[in-house]
């Protein structure tokens, strides 16, 4: 019983270490990745446990059940990768769940809204309108520049304004 409330109490300490060094390492390299912290990737799976800490001895919070779903990497840890959602929960995936892919969700906190967000033929409101998309769908990611994200839903393309994305960052270039 010691040994395994030991496990618990080691884990817990090596977790609260990689969370309290986070924000020290915003746009450093990963210690296990060698990529840059934070990022945003997608769920590769249908279904994904999100844990409190970094090993299968730790409980599940949540299950997530959309494959795509873009996350946010903030910490990794051995084969494990701490992310945050579009909802702000926070914890720990196997990293093997998770995806390079980038996609974006289209203004989650919209959702209890009947807005729809306009696609554009270019990176200008007066280029004319593509289409629309409505709060958290999810696209893919195919460019950004300072203020624009090309996007992909399905049989729709067209640019959207960076704003009204989750999955990319205000100041972030995607090529």
């Amino acid at each position: 019983m010691i040994n395994i409330i030991s496990c618990y109490v080691l884990a817990f300490v090596i977790a609260l270490g990689v969370s309290t060094t986070q924000a020290a390492q915003s746009d450093k390299e990963g210690p296990v990745s060698g990529l840059k912290l934070p990022r945003f990737v997608s769920f590769k799976t249908d279904e994904v446990n999100m844990r409190r800490g970094p090993g299968q001895e730790f409980p599940i919070d949540w299950v997530y059940h959309r494959a795509g779903l873009p996350v946010e990497i903030i910490a990794e840890f051995e084969l494990w990768r701490r992310i945050r959602d579009a909802d702000g929960d926070v914890g720990w995936v196997f990293s093997r769940l998770l995806s390079g892919r980038r996609t974006a969700m289209i203004a989650p906190w919209l959702i209890d809204k009947t807005d729809y967000i306009p696609l554009y033929k270019d990176d200008d409101t007066d280029s004319g309108q593509t289409g629309k998309a409505a709060p958290n769908v999810i696209v893919s990611l195919k460019t950004c520049n300072a203020q624009w994200c090309h996007i992909a839903l399905r049989d729709y393309q067209g640019w959207v304004e960076k704003k009204y994305l989750w999955g990319a960052y205000p100041d972030e270039i995607v090529r």
